[in-house]
Formats: C-alpha cells, structure tokens, sequence
C-alpha cells in the first residue's frame, strides 16, 4: 500500500496550502473522552473525537471540531477523502486561525 500512513515518513507536514485553502491530511480516533488535537505522526495530524464512527457521526462530529478550531463556518470545512477511513483529507477555506500544535517544531506549514 503505498500512501498506507506507515510508509510516509515523519517530517512531512500534515497539511498544505492550495491558494487560500488549507488541506489536513487527519488520523482519526472515535469514541475518545474528549475531542483534541493530539499529535503529528506520519505526516497526519491525529485527532481524538467523542463522536461514535456510525452513519456518518464522527464525520460530521470532526467537521464541527474543526470548524470551530480553525474559526471558521462549518460550510467553510470539507471531507475531500476517507469518509469510510480513519485517514482523512479535509480542506478549511481561509481559516482565521491555526491550532498551535500545527506550528509545533516547525517553521511554517507547508
């Protein structure tokens, strides 16, 4: 499996900008305590959500989340893959704001 998460290596970012869209590559983890952004690990960004993975709610549920984290509309936030996958790639337009953990030992996102 070539883009299977154990094959990408650590130093890539998990996320890029495309003009004034910004793409997260996501490891999601359902059913957790509490929704947080936990960690970059193999080029993804790993989210823990509370939301169940059934009919689509932790989908939504991390729609919601990030919407919110980023500052903007949830219109503004887009599953773009992996909708049936605990990989994501999501896209935020123009997002007022990054979560600190995106910055983390870097100098900028790329």
């Amino acid at each position: 499996m070539p883009d299977g998460p154990e094959n990408i290596p650590e130093d890539i970012s998990p996320c890029e900008w495309q003009g004034d869209v910004l793409v997260l590559r996501i490891r999601l983890q359902p059913r957790a305590s509490r929704d947080e952004i936990t960690a970059i690990r193999q080029g993804r960004l790993c989210i823990r959500i509370t939301a169940p993975p059934v009919d689509g709610k932790a989908n939504a549920h991390l729609l919601r989340y990030l919407a919110r984290e980023f500052g903007v509309s949830r219109r503004a936030v887009t599953l773009l893959s992996g909708a049936s996958s605990r990989d994501k790639r999501v896209s935020i337009l123009q997002p007022r704001r990054i979560p600190p953990l995106i910055f983390a030992g870097r100098e900028s996102i790329s």
